[in-house]
């Protein structure tokens, strides 16, 4: 099994791993929850190698893991109905959790608690993972140029898993020539076109979009104006029109 690494600028993330860190020759129980998709595993494989790591959702495997181990890694932990039905003693538990909110009757079961926070609120480990993935991205996508990301056009909703996806679709948006935007259009076009008046039903495909980037570029009705040769009143009229803010 290859070394599994993780990273964070976190302080609060610090302090998991400090606490993590202590406890490995300890026999107690330990609980990381928070939101899905945020390191959380990741963290605890890098700390704990050789544990035996089973899923919350399978209680015969999880059962036989607490019967053969002395390390336990349980991911999914929210899964599971009765905690009751499972025996911690001398054991070291780690598990994870993937609960916006602890509930009460799961702190009494852990000697440790943390809460891990979401990438929106680490917004340098945000920047760090921008940087990684879009090389990892561009080496898979076999891109060679320098391709500038806006970190506020990421999608953290997520955590790491809409991370990836949206960084993944900038990059494809980055990297699109006029003909492949022509094809896309073709391919949408092609199965929605029907009725009587489509070309004015789907004429805000070009002009909405061609409005709004004028409007962020040149921060003028006026000069977007005279860039599009519309005069004000029908550029004002379009506006209105395409609900643009």
């Amino acid at each position: 099994m290859n070394k599994i690494e993780f990273f964070s600028y976190s302080p609060e993330i610090q302090r998991i791993i400090k606490g993590l860190t202590l406890s490995k020759s300890l026999f107690i129980s330990t609980i990381i929850w928070g939101e899905s998709y945020t390191g959380k595993l990741t963290l605890v494989l890098s700390l704990f190698p050789k544990a035996t790591v089973v899923d919350g959702k399978n209680l015969g495997s999880l059962k036989h893991a607490l019967e053969s181990s002395d390390e336990v890694v349980i991911y999914n932990f929210e899964a599971i109905g009765n905690i009751q039905l499972l025996n911690f003693k001398n054991r070291r538990i780690i598990a994870i959790a993937n609960y916006d909110k602890l509930p009460l009757s799961i702190e009494s079961h852990f000697a440790f608690i943390y809460n891990m926070p979401p990438l929106r609120e680490r917004l340098k480990d945000v920047q760090y993972f921008l940087e990684k993935f879009s090389e990892e991205l561009k080496d898979d996508l076999m891109i060679k140029d320098d391709i500038q990301v806006d970190i506020n056009h990421l999608d953290l909703r997520q955590n790491f898993k809409s991370l990836k996806i949206s960084l993944h679709r900038e990059l494809i948006k980055k990297t699109l020539s006029q003909q492949d935007i022509e094809e896309i259009l073709f391919d949408y076009l092609y199965n929605k076109i029907e009725g009587k008046n489509a070309y004015r039903e789907n004429l805000a495909l070009y002009e909405k979009p061609l409005i709004q980037a004028g409007l962020k570029k040149f921060k003028s009705q006026l000069k977007l104006s005279n860039v599009l040769g519309l005069n004000r009143n029908t550029l004002r009229k379009k506006i209105h029109e395409q609900n643009i803010d």
